[in-house]
C-alpha cells in the first residue's frame, strides 16, 4: 500500500472528479494522501475534502509564489492549524525561478511570510512541507534561523543536490521524491535518491503536475505515486511494496496520523 504525501486535489484538473480519483487511488493500491493548501482563499476546499475523506488529510499554508491574494499572519495560520484533520503547514518556502526582474533583495516579502510559516509550525507543533526552488540557500539558512529543526517536516518534490538533501536530513527533515524521479533526464535526482536513508524518505505526486512515465503527459493523480515507489524500490534494490511500506511509515510518523483508518 502507498501514500501520496503530496498533491493538490482542489486544483481544477482535479477538483470536479474527487471521487473518480479516490476510486483509482483505491484500484492503484494507494489507500491515502495529504492534500495541500496553497492559499488562504483555498483552504476552506481543501479542508473540507479532507473532513469528507477518511482517506484524505490536509495542510494550511501560502505557497511562496502566491502573489495579489490574503497575506498569512500567525494567529490565522495558528487558529487553521488547530482543525481536525489538519497535519502539516504549508506548503511554504522560498522560490526565487521567477523573479520578473526583481532582485533577490526585493524578495524579502517571501522570505518574512517562510518565517510566519515556521513559527506557526513552531506554536502548533505541526510539520513543515517545504518548497524550495532556485533558493535553498536561504531556504535552509531560514529554516535553521528559526529553529524548525524542533518541528521538522519534509522538502517537498525534491529537485535539489546532495548537499541540500545532507542538510535537510541534518535539520531533521525528511525528502520526498515525486514522479520526476522516473524522467529520463533525472540521473543527478535519482542518485540522491540512493543516498537518502528509506527512513527518510517520502513518495508523491504532486499532482496534477508532473506525471511520472508511463504517464508523462497527461494530468497526474494520486493513483500514479505507486511508479514513484516503483522507481525508487528499483534504485534502492528492493521490492515497491518495501517502499510502500517504509514511506507510509514514514509519512505516519512524520505528521502523527494512522492510515489504517483510512482503509476501515
Amino acid at each position: 500500500m502507498f501514500v501520496d504525501s503530496h498533491c493538490h486535489l482542489t486544483f481544477p484538473e482535479l477538483h470536479g472528479r474527487v471521487d473518480a480519483v479516490l476510486a483509482d487511488m483505491a484500484a492503484a493500491g494507494v489507500h491515502a494522501a495529504l492534500t495541500i493548501c496553497t492559499t488562504l482563499e483555498e483552504f476552506e476546499a481543501v479542508h473540507a475534502l479532507a473532513l469528507a475523506h477518511r482517506e484524505l488529510w490536509c495542510s494550511v499554508g501560502v505557497h511562496p509564489d502566491t502573489e495579489g491574494q490574503a497575506e498569512p499572519d500567525l494567529s490565522t495560520l495558528v487558529a487553521l492549524a488547530r482543525r481536525d484533520r489538519v497535519v502539516a503547514i504549508g506548503e511554504t518556502g522560498l522560490d526565487y525561478y521567477r523573479l520578473n526582474g526583481r532582485s533577490l533583495a526585493d524578495m524579502a516579502w517571501q522570505r518574512e511570510r517562510f518565517r510566519v510559516h515556521i513559527r506557526a509550525a513552531r506554536e502548533t507543533g505541526l510539520p513543515l512541507v517545504v518548497h524550495t526552488r532556485s533558493s535553498a540557500e536561504d531556504t535552509l539558512a531560514i529554516l535553521k534561523e528559526e529553529g524548525a529543526e524542533a518541528v521538522g517536516g519534509v522538502f517537498h518534490c525534491f529537485t535539489e543536490t546532495r548537499e541540500v538533501a545532507r542538510a535537510a536530513l541534518d535539520l531533521g527533515f525528511h525528502i520526498s521524491f515525486s514522479g520526476i524521479l522516473t524522467f529520463r533526464n533525472a540521473e543527478e535526482l535519482r542518485a540522491v535518491a540512493l543516498e537518502v536513508p528509506l527512513d527518510r524518505c517520502l513518495i508523491e505526486t504532486d499532482s496534477p503536475y508532473l506525471a511520472p512515465v508511463p504517464h508523462r503527459g497527461r494530468t497526474n493523480e494520486p493513483a500514479y505515486v505507486a511508479h514513484v515507489a516503483a522507481r525508487l524500490a528499483e534504485l534502492k534494490g528492493l521490492d515497491p511494496a518495501e517502499v510502500g511500506a517504509a514511506t507510509t511509515r514514514n509519512f505516519e510518523r512524520l505528521f502523527r496520523v494512522s492510515t489504517a483508518s483510512a482503509q476501515a
